[in-house]
């Protein structure tokens, strides 16, 4: 750490108390910058490269808004940073919403100095790591505006918290369902929210067809955003549009290793899950960004209440409190790596550690 030491923010307003936490971390082997408001901090966060803070330390009370309403903000610029607030108001409301907000840890003023130091050199390290793990590649795939973020909405904003790069393709306007002009802007307004790459292509809406140019269209994207996985709609489905994307995802992601579909509000009971993500915490900012849709905000399926009970009722397959459903396509993995069993065949294993049988 002597080499790269860990970096903190200091989100605090009252100066006795921001002196004591600099001086705190500073023995500690942190470089700290201090700020005083919410607005400082964003500035600081977006002003210099994701990754630069390892732990922000921030207070509830401040000039301004909440310290807990900044949380989401911060994890959009940095997915990676880790959260400690720090607080002198230790009602159960307090925690409750700093839990809600993915705050990493939660202490009560005064605070000993050496728990202090010793849990934001944890939370560091945790950073570090997150840092350190290769980053996913996710390629969402719908056929209009809004068709990703309903379906996978929380899954993306899960993938966004993990530090993950995402991308969202959506092959037309929408014009059926609204001013094309307007649904381009809402879905750049939802991609925003999780940080995704959004491609925002013009195939007739109600009429797209894989052979003619879709395909090769899909392809093109896979083959710049290379991802290694891709949520887009089932066959199971009774818009048309959905349909033929699901074909044309299977022919123009066909090396893509991964590839899982999501449920619409036109699936059919033909819809059969075999995977159930766990996206406790994330359902959120799955409404925010249906709540980028205004021009759709009309339809039953896009109310926050449909959207909080379809997580809550699929949660009875999963292991979480809120779940998004997705049929398997295609799932795969490489348990070892085969190019070093061959470099060393004297030692050679079965990816399970045994010297005999075949690896399934």
């Amino acid at each position: 750490m002597a080499d790269d030491p860990y970096r903190a923010l200091v989100l605090e307003d009252d100066l006795d108390a921001a002196e004591l936490l600099r001086l705190t971390l500073v023995r500690a082997g942190f470089d700290v910058d201090v700020v005083g408001t919410t607005e400082a901090a964003l500035a600081a966060l977006g002003a210099l490269a994701r990754g630069h803070y390892d732990v922000l330390v921030t207070d509830i009370q401040l000039p301004g808004e909440s310290g807990l309403k900044l949380l989401p903000v911060v994890r959009r610029l940095d997915p990676t940073i880790t959260v400690m607030v720090v607080t002198a108001y230790p009602t159960f409301d307090h925690a409750l919403e700093a839990l809600r907000e993915a705050a990493d840890e939660f202490l009560v003023k005064p605070v000993d100095p050496d728990e202090l130091a010793r849990r934001a050199t944890e939370l560091a390290g945790v950073a570090r790591a997150r840092r350190a793990t290769p980053r996913r590649r996710v390629l969402a795939v719908g056929a209009h505006p809004d068709d990703v973020e309903i379906g996978a909405g929380a899954t993306l904003a899960a993938h966004h918290a993990a530090g993950d790069d995402i991308a969202i393709l959506t092959l037309s306007g929408g014009a059926v369902g609204g001013t094309t002009s307007v649904r381009q802007a809402e879905s750049a307004a939802a991609a925003a929210v999780v940080g995704a790459r959004l491609v925002h292509l013009d195939f007739p809406d109600t009429r797209i067809i894989p052979a003619e140019g879709v395909i090769t269209a899909i392809e093109q994207v896979v083959q710049d955003v290379r991802p290694d996985r891709i949520y887009t709609h089932g066959a199971h489905d009774r818009h048309q549009d959905h349909r033929a994307t699901h074909e044309a995802v299977q022919i123009a992601a066909r090396q893509v290793p991964n590839l899982w579909c999501f449920q619409s509000p036109s699936s059919t009971v033909a819809f059969a899950p075999s995977r159930f993500v766990d996206v406790t915490g994330f359902v959120d900012a799955k409404l925010q960004m249906l709540a980028a849709f205004e021009s759709q905000s009309h339809r039953d399926y896009m109310q926050p209440d449909v959207v909080r009970a379809a997580a809550r009722y699929w949660a009875r397959f999963g292991t979480g409190h809120d779940v998004e459903p997705l049929e398997t396509v295609r799932a795969s993995e490489t348990p070892a790596d085969a190019s070093a069993l061959r470099a060393s065949p004297a030692d050679a294993r079965t990816p399970f550690g045994t010297d005999h049988g075949t690896a399934v």
